[in-house]
């Protein structure tokens, strides 16, 4: 087994569960708020993952891009409606490894510098963060690694090589010939067509598993394998050899299709998804088994040390005094950014992640009578808290957030923040009383913000998809779940089923326990924290990396 440089080796002895090494590729990390690499849930995963492995002294390292713009620093502009700024972000705090090194894309040289992290920053396993602005190349070169998932498809190809052929030429570099590789998606999959010529299919096959976020074919990369092979994404093997080990006879390249052909195993990130996957994949020829790994959140970086304290030592009224202090620190955000002051007393809604079609940010609205009726009852008030990014040229998705912003300014109680990244969604979670989730049934591989509410005291209420369907079964008492509709019927009827479903929960079972019992509430809030660990701890997750895909 061959060792990193002593400038980037682990800085602990490895448990003796984690040795084999092990390189995880992923396009973006959520690690810290002030490393803004990571676009939503991918980076969350992607940052908990690797603290983990630090947490549990795993023989792991990461492999990702240091995005010049980040993502994109979302704001309200004069109107109020969402702006995008794409800002030059400096890390005075990654290390310069002076390793530099040339990939080809469409036929040109493009230099690549690394980049470090050291553990100790963050509590981190060690990470290398590929860049392309350096003097060295032309504008059109350094511009390949400015804005995480550009919008150009040949620029996000290049993307997908500098993380891909980018990370396996820095393992050149590094001397380091790991045991695993891991595709945390299939975004660095060129990457097998730099190691294919050295160790041939069957070797590659021993060392590379891969992970699929992805519930629905259609949502998978695909590109002209022409196109492909004129930016050099194959790394000079010719058309008739991919055909051959890719299994892709037709022009339309299907990257994570050909990512299952050619890793030992992968997994679903849910046991849902799990098994979506295998129904999805299964009518393709040489796949390899997909398992599942079901998504988890770091506790020690998400969970409020106060909180746990409390809910440890079953003192619920430390556990409520603590509560509304955390939602009195999100209500200072809240006024900040609207103009609104809410009040710790008061139910408080949550809907806070991606903007995107099938996550319907907008479904509790669509009844408006019934919306406005429920946050104008004065008896029993409710307020609620809209947050999320869209991708910044998603003009469906950016017009949703822009009706609730226009739909807000008529309601003193609802409110919808800008800028949600690590450090917002840290104080969503901590105070909200309800984290509401309401994707298509199907849709949703795992999502995981909700596990970081619950941890943080917030009752998850929730179509019955990825993560919480599991959540569901093993603790049936600790959230609301909605009731499965049958997810055949038109879009329409759909969504109309899962509002009426929606309502009824609320006004039915969440109000009146909040309102009238509250003893009832928080013994709901302390069984939540309580169960939602150790099994949504990322801490298991890693472990189960280890021994469900890495060590097998």
């Amino acid at each position: 087994m061959s060792k990193l440089p002593k400038a980037f080796q682990h800085p602990y002895k490895f448990d003796a569960k984690y040795k084999k090494s092990a390189v995880y590729f992923c396009m973006e990390y959520g690690i810290d708020q002030s490393l803004k690499i990571y676009s939503g849930g991918l980076g969350f995963l992607a940052g908990s993952h690797m603290r983990s492995a630090y947490d549990t002294k795993q023989n792991l390292i990461g492999i990702g891009i240091l995005w010049k713009y980040g993502y994109y620093d979302q704001f309200k502009k004069e109107d109020r409606k969402m702006g995008a700024l794409f800002q030059e972000k400096i890390y005075h705090f990654l290390q310069d490894t002076d390793i530099k090194f040339t990939i080809n894309i469409a036929g040109h040289p493009v230099w690549v510098k690394a980049y470090y992290l050291d553990p100790k920053q963050f509590g981190t396993v060690p990470l290398f963060l590929l860049s392309t602005d350096v003097p060295e190349n032309d504008f059109l070169a350094r511009s390949t690694t400015f804005k995480l998932y550009d919008s150009d498809p040949k620029a996000k190809i290049a993307q997908s090589m500098v993380l891909g052929i980018g990370g396996a030429k820095l393992l050149d570099e590094l001397n380091y010939d790991p045991e695993v590789y891991h595709f945390n998606e299939a975004h660095a999959l060129s990457a097998v067509f730099h190691w294919l010529p050295k160790m041939g299919q069957e070797k590659l096959r021993e060392k590379l598993v891969f992970t699929t976020h992805t519930p629905e074919e259609a949502g998978n990369e695909k590109h002209n394998i022409h196109d492909l092979d004129q930016m050099g994404f194959f790394n000079g093997m010719s058309l008739e050899d991919v055909r051959a080990v890719s299994g892709i006879h037709d022009d339309e390249f299907n990257h994570s299709l050909v990512a299952l052909r050619l890793a030992r195993k992968a997994n679903g990130v849910s046991k849902l998804h799990g098994e979506v996957s295998r129904g999805m994949w299964g009518k393709y020829e040489g796949i390899c088994e997909i398992d599942h790994v079901t998504n988890s959140q770091n506790k020690l970086y998400w969970a409020d040390d106060r909180l746990e304290q409390a809910r440890a030592k079953k003192n619920a009224k430390n556990l409520v005094t603590r509560k509304k202090e955390l939602k009195r620190e999100l209500f200072k955000e809240v006024a900040d950014q609207t103009g609104k002051w809410f009040d710790e007393d008061v139910l408080t809604i949550v809907w806070a992640r991606r903007f995107a079609g099938y996550k319907r940010a907008d479904l509790i609205t669509r009844d408006y009578a019934r919306f406005e009726k429920l946050l104008n009852n004065t008896e029993k008030p409710v307020q609620i808290i809209f947050a999320g990014k869209p991708y910044p040229m998603d003009y469906n998705a950016i017009r949703q957030y822009d009706s609730l912003v226009e739909m807000s300014f008529g309601l003193k109680n609802m409110a919808v923040l800008a800028g949600y990244e690590l450090a917002l969604s840290k104080l969503l979670k901590d105070g909200s009383d309800i984290w509401l989730n309401n994707p298509r049934v199907t849709r949703e591989a795992s999502g995981t913000s909700g596990m970081t509410a619950a941890m943080n005291g917030s009752l998850n209420l929730s179509t019955n998809d990825g993560w919480i369907r599991e959540f569901h079964e093993m603790s049936p008492d600790c959230s609301f779940v909605l009731p499965i509709v049958d997810h055949t019927l038109p879009i329409f009827e759909q969504d109309q089923q899962d509002l009426d479903n929606l309502y009824k929960v609320l006004e039915n079972e969440i109000i009146p326990l909040y309102y009238d019992d509250s003893k009832g509430w928080y013994k709901k809030v302390m069984d939540a924290m309580t169960e939602v660990v150790p099994f949504f701890d990322s801490d298991r997750m890693a472990h189960d990396y280890y021994e469900k895909m890495y060590n097998v």
